[in-house]
């Protein structure tokens, strides 16, 4: 036996099963997981899906009426307490997408539902809103794909890999414009500390169309203190404007909670290793946790970093983003050729690996690991905006 699966939701078939549950016994899997479907109730989450998964080490639960994204993680230490990964926002959801206006005049309608571990921006734009010369929203804050529910969901367990497999499509079409198909698959082995996600972009036009991606993985508390930096093997990092200009000397360092706080973003390009793979690591002060994104520089080749560490009750976070370009207005990503355009039919793929380091000695050998990537080269550290990189420049 391999992958056995159950539907969920399928819109071809009428599919939508209210409720669901797995567990090891029921497939008889050698160690305990556990996975749990939901339809929430009650206020702005009212009619969100959720898939719970216990892998018996890695719990975390997954949104598809939010574009699969990941609402909140937590890791199970020896003593058998939950460390929650995520963070606080100030919006508490799950938001379902009716209570989120991405075409409000501001452009800024999308963090009225922003409060995941995990979310996907784009397809079409996914950075920051975008206006035509008379003022006309042309594209919203991070894109709609965040927005946009699954019209199929699985959920399986591999016996073979011993791994739970959740997978999902979303689709983000209008007529006469883009056409475009996530597909998602998220896996996770029993006792893993974290997830794997595949991802699926294909256009289903008989038109070229240009896609934009960036995955908005962010942390709070207790990941993120006084004190956190973030480990990576930088190439390049620049300041995104002025204001990120002010913290450029402490730009992969955190301060404590700082009420009114203005954000500050950082764009890097990350080094590879022999195998196309990176890794950027958030440690916490005292380097007894810290949280991992693998993925590849080819795939993703542009990282962002987000430091919006105001107090607590405004949402003190900072957002580590692998991307295929740099969050800026799509109309300038595009002047700079980081629109990726696919052919009718085309497929691209992406993966990222979120991984928790749960130990001094695990945060210890992901520095390790780094710094090998890092070898040699000195990053080259720019202290204002760069043209090509930013329209600040």
């Amino acid at each position: 036996m391999a992958l056995e699966s159950t539907v969920l939701t399928d819109r071809e078939s009428h599919t939508w099963l209210e409720s669901f549950q797995l567990a090891a016994n029921d497939v008889g899997a050698r160690s305990p997981f556990s996975v749990h479907k939901l339809n929430l109730r009650g206020g702005l989450r009212d009619g969100v899906d959720m898939i719970e998964v216990d892998n018996g080490r890695f719990f975390f639960a997954v949104l598809p009426t939010r574009g699969m994204g990941i609402w909140y993680a937590a890791l199970r230490q020896e003593d058998k307490s939950l460390v929650r990964i995520g963070w606080n926002s100030p919006v508490k959801g799950p938001v379902h997408p009716q209570f989120v206006s991405l075409s409000e005049p501001s452009g800024l309608g999308w963090l009225n539902g922003f409060d995941e571990l995990l979310v996907r921006c784009g397809l079409v734009s996914n950075g920051a809103p975008d206006f035509d010369e008379k003022g006309q929203l042309l594209y919203p804050l991070h894109g709609h794909i965040a927005n946009r529910p699954a019209h199929k969901v699985e959920v399986g367990y591999d016996d073979a890999a011993e791994e739970l497999v959740i997978t999902g499509v979303v689709d983000e079409t209008r007529f006469h414009f883009a056409k475009l198909r996530l597909a998602t698959t998220i896996r996770t082995k029993l006792g893993e500390s974290g997830f794997r996600i595949h991802d699926e972009i294909t256009n289903l036009s008989s038109l070229p169309t240009g896609i934009e991606l960036l995955y908005h993985v962010n942390f709070g508390p207790p990941l993120l203190d006084a004190g956190a930096r973030v480990v990576a093997p930088i190439q390049a990092v620049v300041p995104r404007n002025a204001r990120a200009v002010e913290g450029i000397g402490q730009w992969n360092h955190f301060a404590a909670e700082e009420p009114g706080y203005s954000e500050q973003v950082y764009f890097a390009e990350l080094i590879g290793g022999k195998e196309g793979k990176t890794q950027a690591m958030l440690r916490n002060a005292h380097g007894t946790l810290g949280a991992s994104l693998h993925f590849s520089p080819k795939e993703l080749p542009c990282f962002t970093l987000w430091k919006d560490t105001a107090a607590a009750a405004d949402g003190y976070v900072t957002g580590l983003e692998p991307g295929l370009n740099f969050p800026n207005p799509r109309s300038y990503e595009e002047s700079q050729g980081r629109v990726l355009t696919l052919k009718p039919g085309e497929t691209r793929s992406f993966d990222v690996r979120l991984e928790i380091h749960g130990s001094p000695a695990e945060v210890e050998a992901a520095e390790a690991a780094i710094a090998t990537l890092q070898g040699g080269s000195k990053p080259r550290v720019f202290e204002k905006p760069q043209k090509g990189w930013s329209p600040a420049e």
